[in-house]
């Protein structure tokens, strides 16, 4: 007999930041499972855009305890594209694109790609500013991590 447990579902909403690029960011997750919820944000001085988008996948992967079943929604088709097409590329060429350039933010896509691999992800993209309520709220999320990005540095 085997016996299957079966995994917690989380769904998850991540969004990312930036005032001027580079400049101050910040990365925002909500994240849903059962009736509980969580809000996570964060931000940095000097940043991209693209960076705040996939520290916030990262920062709400790492938040989970065990290895569950997310159904990931982003806005980020930078993050999107990046864990469902380019990444067995980049990994074969050696972390290079197909130009033989090395790929940027490799650290945060390793770093990415090593907590996605202990979940089963569904990847979502939905459009940024459009009124969905999820990339909504983790679109404020981010905006507050900027703010505390910018509130440290006056400090």
């Amino acid at each position: 007999m085997t016996l299957t447990i079966k995994k917690p579902e989380v769904t998850l909403y991540t969004d990312g930041a930036c005032k001027g690029n580079p400049g101050p960011g910040g990365w925002g997750a909500w994240l849903i499972s059962g009736g509980h919820q969580k809000e996570l944000c964060g931000g940095a001085r000097s940043t991209t855009n693209n960076q705040m988008e996939m520290t916030a996948v990262i920062e709400a992967l790492a938040t989970l305890k065990r290895s569950c079943r997310i159904q990931l929604y982003t806005d980020s088709e930078y993050v999107l594209k990046g864990m469902t097409e380019w990444m067995p590329g980049w990994i074969k060429r050696g972390w290079r694109t197909a130009a033989g350039q090395p790929v940027k933010n490799a650290e945060l896509w390793q770093r990415l790609a090593a907590l996605a691999a202990l979940h089963e992800i569904d990847w979502h993209w939905v459009k940024g500013h459009a009124g969905h309520e999820g990339n909504e709220k983790a679109d404020q999320l981010a905006n507050r991590g900027v703010e505390s990005a910018l509130k440290d540095h006056k400090a």
